[in-house]
């Protein structure tokens, strides 16, 4: 790899109670170290990035923009990701695309810290505030993997500590500190000099590409992990399984992707409501029986029966509401 010019990037991730301490990072970072700082957060759909991006610019230092499409990276400069777009990047530029969800969520974490380590390997920061599940993990793990920092916020300060436990519990970071250190410890990243050039494993890079493109397909999918007989819950597809560092995550070959306890979820989500039909059925069956009107012409034998059936029926949906109750347990 050829020397380079130096772009000392940020990656952050938040998630449930994780704006606050954004701001308070972003109102004490200074503009002497050539920062250009990425952000996502996972806020509900009906949360209007505008007013995000107005109480990240109140107390900023550094100007705070939402990412467009091909835009160019600079120095000194704050970039947010779009609603319901994922962020990613290449070199010396910003893409922004609609692709399958991560985890669930587009804007994902994941897919932002990815492709940066892929493209800036040990020049990357990647930071995890507060937030929900086990979100960023995955990405914090491409960037150890490429040679770049990763920092945790203190999870006993964090409003929602699991985003930054699931980190913990997975990669050694090199940082974990209280919010109001963050700042003081990228100035003192920064003030070593350049970072140097790392070798991207191969996995990262081929899965930064396979995100990058938002396509995919059976054999570039199947060259991350093995294929599994499980299939994926938002889309039928076959799951593979991508082993790193002992972190599991499954991803099918049309882009979706889950760690081990998103797809438990989602498979717990899909039985239920698979159930609930069920049981809605049943209830409609159990009525229409009811309502037909017994009618001379059939024998004693046939009224018996629809009664027996009724019976049947209501002894199976009690059963099937006792196991939607037992459902999560």
């Amino acid at each position: 790899m050829n020397k380079r010019q130096v772009y000392n990037i940020v990656v952050i991730g938040a998630s449930a109670g994780g704006l606050p301490v954004l701001t308070d990072v972003l109102a004490t970072l200074g503009t002497k170290n050539k920062v250009s700082v990425f952000i996502v957060i996972h806020l509900s759909e009906s949360v209007n990035p505008q007013y995000i991006l107005q109480r990240l610019q109140e107390r900023s230092t550094l100007p705070v923009v939402i990412a467009e499409e091909g835009m160019p990276i600079e120095h000194d400069k704050v970039y947010l990701a779009p609603a319901d777009q994922h962020m990613m990047l290449e070199r010396d530029r910003v893409l922004v695309r609609r692709g399958a969800l991560e985890n669930h969520w587009r804007p994902s974490i994941d897919v932002l810290f990815r492709t940066a380590a892929a493209a800036y390997d040990s020049c990357v920061t990647g930071i995890i505030l507060s937030g929900l599940l086990d979100d960023g993990t995955s990405g914090m793990i491409a960037i150890k993997s490429a040679g770049g920092r990763c920092l945790v916020q203190e999870p006993d300060e964090a409003a929602y500590a699991d985003m930054p436990r699931n980190v913990l519990s997975n990669i050694d970071v090199d940082y974990r500190v209280s919010a109001h250190e963050i700042t003081y410890v990228l100035a003192d990243i920064y003030s070593r000099g350049e970072c140097s050039p790392q070798e991207v494993p191969k996995d990262l890079q081929q899965e930064a590409a396979i995100t990058l493109r938002m396509s995919s397909n059976m054999e570039s999918t199947t060259a991350l992990g093995a294929p599994t007989l499980m299939t994926c819950p938002d889309c039928g597809g076959v799951l593979t399984k991508i082993e790193e560092h002992g972190h599991a995550r499954y991803r099918c070959y049309t882009g979706h992707v889950f760690s081990e306890a998103q797809l438990n979820d989602q498979y717990l989500k899909r039985t239920e409501e698979t159930l609930w039909v069920a049981l809605r059925m049943m209830e409609e069956r159990r009525n229409f029986i009811m309502s037909m009107d017994e009618r001379p012409q059939f024998s004693p034998d046939t009224n018996g029966r629809r009664a027996q059936r009724v019976n049947e029926l209501k002894e199976h949906i009690t059963q099937l509401k006792s196991l939607l109750t037992a459902l999560d347990n």
